[in-house]
C-alpha cells in the first residue's frame, strides 16, 4: 500500500505518524512545499525574537523520520489526476499513490488595498517560515512599522516588532480588539497592556491606501480616517483562507467550497483522496459546513482522516473549542462558547483587583460551556471536563483551584473571584424569572 501524503504541517505530519503505527510495512510519502521537516509554526515569534533557533522549531529528531521509514520529498504539487493515481511536482516528479490525503493548510488573507501592487517590498505576512525570513530580511531597515489585523498572529508580530526596537501602529478595524473573541472589558486590559508596552493601537482604524517610496518599497498607509502613518513594514495579518487555490487547474480538482469539501470521514469527492487540517471544509449532516483553522483541531484531524484511509469508521464531531496564546505578559486560555454564546445565555465576568487578570464564564441552561481566561495559567483539559459534564457556574467557581497550574507568583488569589460569584449569583436569585 502506497501512503502519499501533500503537506507536511501539524495535520499531515500527525497522519504520517499515525499510518506507520499501524502499517508498519507500507510506503508512506510526505511531501512539503515549506520545509524539510515539520516544524511548530505556533512558535515562529520565538524565533524572531532570537529566543530558539530554526532547528528548535522541530519536535521531533530529523534521523526519526528516517527510523520510521517516512519518505519526504521537498516540493510544490501543481497537478493530480485522481484517475491514475498521480501527483506531479513543479520540478516534473511525478508521485503514485494508492490513497492520498491532501493537508495542505492555509495562506495568508490579502486584500487588495490601493497602493498595495506598487509596493514591491515591505509587506509581510507572519504564518510561513518565508514569512518569517521576510521579516527578518526587513527588520534592520525598518524604523517603523504598521500591523493591520486585530488577531493573535498580529499581537504576536507587533511584539516581535517591539522586541527589535521598532515603532509599531497596530490597526484594528473593529470597536475593540478581537471582539469575536473578547469581550469589551478584556480587550479594553489587552489594548492597555499593548499601548504600555510601546504599541500604538489604534481602533476603528484600517488600511484606505498603501503608500510607497520611488524605490518600490512601503512608505506609510492612509487609514479611513484620513491619518498617514510613515512605516517601512506594513505586517498584513488578517486571518488566513484554505490553501486551495493551487487545485483550481489540476486534471482533477476535488470539489471545493472555502476549502477542500470532505465528508465526516474526510473523504473529498475524488476517490481515494482524502483531506484533512485548515484545507478541509467538513460536511456535518443538519449543519453548516465547518473550517477549523487552528492547531489542536488539525492534529486531531489529521489522526481521524489516517485512520479513515486505514479503513476505520471515522464520524468526525469538533471537539470543545480551546486555545491558549499569551499578549506580550498576559496569559489567555479559551474554552468553548464565550462570544459565540445564545443571547439568553447566563454570564459572569470578574476582573481581579490590582492584576491584569480577569475570568469570564458563561452558562445555558444551567451547565458551563465557555469560559475566558486572562492573566494566569490554566489547565484546558479540566474545563473541557467540566464543560462536558455539564457543570453549573458555582462548582467551577468552587473548584477552580484544581484548574490552576502552579507558577511562581501567577497563581491568582481566587477569594475576589468567589465573592464577585457569590454576588452575582444573589442578584440572579433576585431577578424575576426570565430576566
Amino acid at each position: 500500500m502506497r501512503f502519499l501524503i501533500i503537506g507536511n504541517g501539524v495535520a499531515g505530519a500527525t497522519a504520517a505518524l499515525t499510518l506507520r503505527r499501524r502499517e508498519p510495512d507500507a510506503a508512506i510519502t510526505l511531501v512539503g512545499g515549506e520545509s524539510d521537516f515539520f516544524f511548530s509554526r505556533t512558535a515562529l515569534m520565538y524565533v524572531y525574537m532570537d529566543r530558539l533557533s530554526r532547528r528548535d522549531l522541530e519536535p521531533y529528531e530529523r534521523q526519526a523520520w528516517d527510523r520510521q521509514a517516512i519518505r519526504r520529498v521537498r516540493g510544490r504539487v501543481v497537478d493530480l489526476d485522481a484517475a491514475n493515481r498521480t501527483v506531479r511536482l513543479a520540478s516534473g516528479d511525478t508521485l503514485s499513490y494508492d490513497r492520498l490525503l491532501l493537508a495542505t493548510g492555509s495562506l495568508p488573507n490579502r486584500i487588495p488595498w490601493p497602493g498595495l501592487e506598487a509596493a514591491r517590498e515591505g509587506v509581510a505576512h507572519f504564518v510561513t517560515l518565508q514569512d518569517l525570513a521576510e521579516c527578518e530580511r526587513l527588520t534592520p531597515s525598518t524604523r517603523e512599522a504598521v500591523v493591520v489585523g486585530g488577531g493573535l498572529i498580529g499581537v504576536e508580530l507587533a511584539e516581535c516588532l517591539v522586541f527589535h526596537g521598532k515603532r509599531v501602529t497596530f490597526l484594528v478595524r473593529e470597536p475593540w480588539y478581537w471582539p469575536v473573541a473578547l469581550g469589551g472589558p478584556e480587550s479594553a486590559m489587552i489594548s492597555q497592556h499593548l499601548r504600555r508596552r510601546g504599541v500604538d493601537v489604534r481602533l476603528e482604524e484600517e488600511v484606505a491606501e498603501v503608500l510607497t517610496e520611488p524605490g518600490g518599497r512601503v512608505g506609510g498607509i492612509r487609514s479611513n480616517a484620513g491619518r498617514e502613518y510613515p512605516c517601512q513594514m506594513l505586517g498584513v495579518t488578517i486571518g488566513v483562507h484554505p490553501a486551495v487555490e493551487w487545485l483550481v487547474g489540476v486534471t482533477t480538482p476535488p470539489a471545493c467550497g472555502r476549502g477542500i469539501l470532505v465528508r465526516p470521514d474526510f473523504a473529498t469527492s475524488l476517490p481515494g483522496v482524502w483531506a484533512a487540517g485548515d484545507c478541509a471544509e467538513i460536511q456535518l449532516p443538519g449543519e453548516v459546513p465547518l473550517v477549523e483553522q487552528i492547531w489542536y483541531s488539525a492534529r486531531r484531524q489529521g489522526e481521524l482522516a489516517a485512520r479513515a484511509m486505514l479503513g476505520d469508521p471515522i464520524e468526525y464531531r469538533p471537539p470543545i473549542f480551546c486555545n491558549s496564546a499569551k499578549f506580550f505578559e498576559i496569559e489567555y486560555t479559551t474554552v468553548g462558547m464565550v462570544m459565540q454564546a445564545p443571547a439568553d445565555a447566563e454570564e459572569f465576568y470578574c476582573p481581579v483587583p490590582g492584576r491584569e487578570a480577569s475570568i469570564r464564564l458563561v452558562a445555558y441552561r444551567g451547565a458551563l460551556i465557555g469560559c475566558n481566561l486572562l492573566g494566569a495559567r490554566w489547565n484546558h483539559a479540566l474545563f473541557e471536563r467540566w464543560i462536558a459534564e455539564r457543570r453549573p457556574l458555582d462548582y467551577v467557581v468552587g473548584h477552580l483551584g484544581e484548574a490552576q497550574f502552579d507558577v511562581e507568583f501567577g497563581r491568582l488569589d481566587l477569594s475576589c473571584i468567589r465573592e464577585a460569584f457569590r454576588q452575582h449569583a444573589q442578584t440572579r436569585q433576585s431577578q424575576p424569572a426570565g430576566a
